[in-house]
């Protein structure tokens, strides 16, 4: 029970629980746009767990990040090649696909990376339903695969989703990393200076024009390594896994099903991305540079990879929240959580189906 609470089977079941209460609520009652709309602070309710609280969850992210880039399975690049190259087929290829559907139109264009994103908790949680019969190196191939996606997505949120940006807040901003490169060069291995230096960096992103949730990122990497590292990541994990990740998919998975539907542009572009050019992005990436000699894949199939491949269409967190950063307002943002939805039941089931077929019946597959 204590290793399943603290896998990613138990925070994608929280997520998906969450989500399905917000779907409820919104269908059943016309109070759930009204309670994210409450004020404080001078922001909406939404808005604290989208720019505040969703902080914490790229802190975490960015701790994992930067222990798979120094010791993980992203160490060298070696180890790195082979998911980075799926990764980045695994982006190109939907946003492609996204863009063909929309290129006539600037607006709906702007949701060109929602289909891009694959997510953590929800991807490895459905790899892990096939429990002992999946190999090690599958699921070693496909955690890294993921990590360096959710780089790159935060990349493309700070390069792409950047709006009206203030020159005296970005100057705040670089003043406060360079009081936390300060702090780490002077030893200081305490983590409260840390997140206090942490806080005043996302006020001031917040108002530079950048979107503030990359200041759990920069602080991530600011921190001192080792065991105050270590010892964050785990203070943080189940208030993310219990807490932020749920009031997340409360406070973005409330679609209203009446008047919804994915004819448009928008949701067929979202759906074949996350669908079709997801797994073809993914699977076409490897096998050329597995071809070209630029990486060498052990004790993974190809029917294998083909199916984590489809398994990377699960976007859900990351792909609802670009959604919300292209769309937020418009009369597209309802379709484009729907197609997000969709997408992802349809990618896991399509996923866990081919990977069924491919992994060997019986005993747990030695690498």
């Amino acid at each position: 029970m204590e290793r399943f609470l603290k896998g990613p089977a138990a925070g994608g079941l929280a997520l998906l629980a969450a989500s399905g209460a917000a779907l409820a609520w919104a269908n059943l009652s016309g109070s759930y746009e009204a309670a994210l709309a409450w004020q404080a602070g001078g922001m909406s309710l939404q808005a604290w767990v989208n720019d505040g609280l969703m902080a914490l969850f790229f802190l975490s992210v960015g701790l994992e990040i930067r222990w798979e880039l120094t010791e993980g399975a992203l160490a060298t690049p070696r180890l790195a090649a082979a998911p980075g190259v799926a990764a980045l087929g695994g982006m190109a290829v939907p946003a492609l696909v996204y863009a063909a559907f929309n290129w006539r139109d600037p607006a709906a264009l702007l949701g060109w990376a929602v289909p891009v994103a694959t997510d953590i908790a929800f991807a490895l949680a459905a790899l892990s339903v096939l429990g002992s019969r999946v190999p090690p190196a599958l699921r070693a191939f496909m955690a890294a695969l993921a990590i360096i996606d959710d780089l790159l997505a935060i990349i493309v949120i700070a390069v792409f989703y950047a709006t009206g940006l203030s020159v005296p807040a970005l100057l705040a901003a670089a003043g406060v990393l360079a009081a936390l490169a300060g702090l780490r060069a002077c030893g200081t291995a305490a983590l409260p200076p840390y997140l206090l230096a942490g806080v005043a960096l996302w006020a001031a992103i917040l108002f530079s024009g950048i979107h503030p949730t990359l200041a759990g990122v920069l602080v991530a990497f600011a921190v001192p390594g080792g065991e105050t590292a270590h010892a964050l990541q785990r203070r943080l994990h189940p208030w993310v896994t219990w807490l932020v990740l749920p009031l997340f998919g409360l406070a973005n998975a409330g679609v209203r099903f009446q008047g919804a539907d994915l004819a448009g542009p928008v949701g067929v572009g979202i759906m074949l991305g996350l669908v079709a050019g997801k797994p073809v992005g993914v699977f076409l990436a490897v096998r050329a540079a597995e071809r070209l000699g630029l990486v060498h894949l052990a004790g993974i199939s190809w029917r294998e990879m083909f199916g984590a491949a489809a398994l990377c269409g699960i976007g859900f967190t990351m792909s609802l929240f670009i959604g919300d950063l292209a769309f937020h307002g418009s009369a597209e943002h309802a379709r484009a959580k729907l197609a997000v939805f969709a997408a992802s039941v349809v990618a896991a089931a399509v996923g866990l189906l081919i990977l069924r077929l491919a992994l060997p019946r019986g005993q747990a597959r030695s690498n």
